[in-house]
């Protein structure tokens, strides 16, 4: 069975409070096969039954928007591209798991959008950041609570929505997906 993973941005923050045991039984309702969470953050595992990526996002958000009032962003991924997010992960075991990130984004960047990017976070804080494929790898260095280098700062020069997720919870998330 081919696994997907749904990253939901803002779940259980900022208001957007969720019960994964509603949004599990939400979108078993709505069609999705062998749904589970984890943890309460918003990382739902699922088996897409054939849907296209760009149509399990669909869906998902429609019942997030429908059944709990949320317009949040979904991005799904496959167990591969979940593995890729670790892998490809310049800065994983360089830095602690609970500080390197790797940021799902809606879309891919131009390589343009990038560098302004680095360029207007160069003296706010001495994070690291590289460029993957619809992905964005960043390295807090001493924490995420005090960066500068927020979810808005990014998605303003990236022109993309992204969630990320650090490695300590992308191991578990792909060790839960190959179970």
């Amino acid at each position: 069975m081919a696994r997907s993973v749904a990253f939901l941005g803002s779940i259980n923050v900022g208001g957007n409070r969720l019960k994964m045991a509603d949004l599990k039984l939400a979108l078993e309702d709505a069609g999705l096969a062998q749904v589970g969470t984890v943890v309460a953050s918003g990382n739902v595992l699922f088996d897409p039954q054939g849907r296209s990526t760009a149509d399990a996002e669909t869906l998902i958000a429609s019942v997030l928007a429908e059944r709990f009032g949320l317009e949040v962003l979904v991005t799904v991924r496959s167990r591969g591209e979940v593995s890729t997010a670790i892998a490809d992960n310049p800065f994983h075991g360089e830095g602690e798991d609970k500080f390197v990130h790797t940021h799902f984004l809606e879309r891919q960047p131009t390589q343009a959008q990038f560098d302004q990017l680095v360029a207007d976070h160069a003296g706010r804080g001495s994070e690291k950041l590289a460029l993957g494929e619809r992905m964005l790898f960043l390295d807090y260095g001493d924490g995420v609570a005090d960066s500068k280098l927020t979810g808005a700062f990014m998605e303003r020069r990236l022109e993309s929505r992204g969630t990320a997720r650090n490695m300590r919870s992308l191991k578990r998330i792909l060790e839960k997906m190959e179970a």
